[in-house]
């Protein structure tokens, strides 16, 4: 690959053979390696091939919408139960803004300076910028990764969709736990019934997709996020009125680092980039639709807030509930299809509210669902020149087919295990632990050291003042350092906590 480098009007030449690097080799150094790595490369804005989205509100929505799924509702109040509630909250924010924050921001200028699929982006950027087009192969990781992300997410919204029938026909009215726990183990034990909601949620999701951007993808997001919003208000007044609100905020707000262990901090870094969708293409495929005069950074910080306080507002809905019924606010993820519909079915309009909440939770998983699906979408139309429709259809069909191996884990495939235990287990240890932290380690590494200064302060459009050094700082060091963290303390079953409870004591 030649490189060509612009510096005082002369014209520096060096031939690689590196697949991808970060930066150029050079014989120059001090001023002149300072300078190659702040020259901005010649660029032709782009326009993209999939429209865009019409306002930065609907844009804003869509992010959200992405990042708030089943992580923020049933994920976030467990592990906050499990790590000491108010402490771990405060960690969790920190995360967000000093980790998620810069990598979110960086996912998006990267989508936006190549306004194509996450493959051609990753490429495009990178050759413009002088680097190798093996960059391309970050996008792929991610495509691969939502998509089998969505074959295993399908079966658990199927569930959440299945509860809200059950839930409304009063199926757990006056029950015990025994009885709770059976009729969730009916459900995931029969991969008929399984299927068939792992089905519909496949096909609904497909149905958006094959929209396009702003007949499907916004409009759906402009009618159920504020549906979602409603929702949440309205499951929080009745949380407020169980009597149990004020100690589930002294729980989630009331910080005892005492009950804080490293590992709960490395679980709390780790959730704070999980839960903005980072790492698997879908923030990225959806900046290549963002219009041109949006702010980047304005954008993202909303994003981070909406979605941290849905998370929060979570949080104060589930707890209260649980602590009314005596129950263990650490309950794992039995709390969502165990834990709750048993508090449900015991307090006075249980049967609305618990209905209520299940199609929250079933609101938010689809939101999810379409940003999962888009990136593997948009890179089959412009490669394949397949249209829209037919792209969404076959890429549905396949991750439906994946997902039968998550529909026979709980069933036929139960006791069948390897490496990490059911189909289901080491689908989803590969995503979590490896896949997505190495996306978004790779995004961060690509906007901070491989872009140039003047490309990067050019599409965040803050200039180069304080905000614009704070996220490359961040970007450049903070974000990569953690995430490394947090993949080695996941891909090696923890022994980064291990190591710093060593030190702690």
């Amino acid at each position: 690959m030649l490189l060509c480098v612009h510096f005082d009007g002369l014209t520096i030449a060096a031939l690689s053979c590196l697949s991808i690097k970060i930066h150029p080799e050079s014989r120059l150094s001090g001023r002149l390696d300072k300078s190659m790595s702040d020259q901005t490369t010649t660029t032709v804005k782009r326009q993209s091939l999939h429209g865009q989205w019409s306002t930065r509100m609907a844009f804003i929505l869509a992010v959200t919408g992405s990042a708030v799924g089943l992580g923020n509702i049933w994920k976030f109040p467990y592990i906050a139960g499990e790590n000491g509630g108010g402490a771990f909250v405060l960690i969790y924010l920190l995360c967000v803004f000093v980790v998620g924050l810069p990598i979110m921001m960086s996912e998006i200028l990267i989508g936006r300076r190549g306004r194509r699929n996450p493959v051609m982006t990753m490429k495009i950027v990178g050759e413009e910028e002088g680097r190798s087009r093996n960059w391309a192969l970050v996008g792929i990781m991610g495509i691969i990764a939502g998509v089998l992300i969505l074959s295993f997410y399908s079966v658990i919204a199927g569930w959440a969709m299945s509860y809200v029938f059950m839930t409304a026909g009063g199926t757990f009215v006056d029950t015990d736990a025994s009885q709770v726990k059976s009729t969730f183990e009916l459900l995931s034990g029969s991969w008929k019934l399984t299927a068939f909601w792992h089905t519909f949620f496949i096909v609904i999701t497909v149905v958006v997709v094959a929209q396009g951007v702003q007949r499907g993808l916004e409009r759906l997001v402009r009618i159920l996020m504020p549906a979602l919003l409603v929702l949440l208000l309205l499951l929080l007044v009745f949380s407020m009125n169980s009597g149990y609100f004020g100690q589930a905020v002294e729980f989630m707000f009331r910080p005892n680092f005492s009950a804080l262990t490293p590992s709960g901090v490395l679980i709390a870094l780790g959730h704070a980039f999980f839960t903005l969708s980072l790492g698997m293409g879908a923030v990225m495929a959806y900046g290549a639709y963002l219009p041109e005069g949006t702010s980047i950074t304005s954008t993202s910080v909303i994003v981070v807030l909406a979605d941290t306080g849905i998370a929060l507002l979570a949080g104060l809905i589930i707890f209260p509930v649980v602590f009314a019924n005596n129950l263990q606010s650490d309950a794992g993820p039995g709390l969502i299809f165990q834990t709750l519909p048993l508090a449900f079915g015991h307090m006075p309009g249980g049967v609305f509210f618990g209905t209520m909440f299940f199609v929250l939770l079933s609101f938010a998983a689809w939101t999810s669902s379409i940003g999962m699906i888009e990136p593997a979408v948009a890179w089959m139309t412009e490669s394949k020149g397949i249209k829209r429709a037919v792209a969404a259809s076959i890429l549905g069909g396949f991750t439906w087919l994946i997902g039968f191996g998550t529909v026979f884990s709980w069933s036929l495939w139960k006791e069948k295990t390897f490496f990490q235990g059911t189909f289901f287990d080491n689908i989803d240890y590969l995503i979590s632990n490896i896949a997505l932290p190495l996306g978004g380690l790779m995004i961060t590494i690509f906007a901070g050291w491989v872009m140039c200064r003047n490309s990067t302060s050019d599409e965040l459009n803050c200039g180069t003042g304080l905000m614009y050094k704070s996220w490359r700082f961040l970007a450049r060091y903070i974000a990569p350092i953690a995430v490394i963290l947090v993949l080695i303390e996941a891909a090696s079953g923890g022994i980064v906590s291990d190591y710093l409870s060593t030190i702690g004591n």
